[in-house]
């Protein structure tokens, strides 16, 4: 029993040091470090350049669609890595599997081309 406590101290401790160091860092910092602003640090910077417009900016809602659309396949390569690496010590059920996956991500992909959604000109 004795044991147990043990372990829910020590992750008790880590836990107590995970928010205390990060706390302490950012306290000492802000104690430190200089403060002084003035007009040019309180601006906008942009690569060096002053500003033009708003900074409320509409974007077309297609970019996020192409972004939805690169995450979606990025997260197949990360799924598809590691049973590219070890395919051989799987079997033919990890096989078949990995073809429903990719299937099932050719079928979205279609489904997404014949609904339009892939392009990029106006509708």
């Amino acid at each position: 029993m004795a044991e147990y406590i043990n372990n829910y101290v020590i992750v008790a401790i880590f836990i107590g040091l995970g928010i205390f160091l990060p706390v302490a860092a950012l306290t000492i910092g802000r104690i430190l470090r200089p403060n002084k602003p003035y007009h040019e640090k309180l601006t906008t910077y942009e690569s060096g350049n002053d500003p033009i417009g708003g900074s409320q900016v509409r974007f077309n809602v297609r970019y996020y669609i192409f972004a939805l659309m690169f995450v979606i396949f990025d997260v197949e390569t990360v799924f598809l890595y590691p049973w590219a690496v070890a395919h051989k010590s799987l079997g033919l059920f990890a096989l078949i599997e990995m073809l429903v996956f990719v299937f099932l991500l050719i079928v979205g992909l279609i489904y997404a081309w014949r609904k339009k959604v892939l392009r990029w000109t106006s509708i």
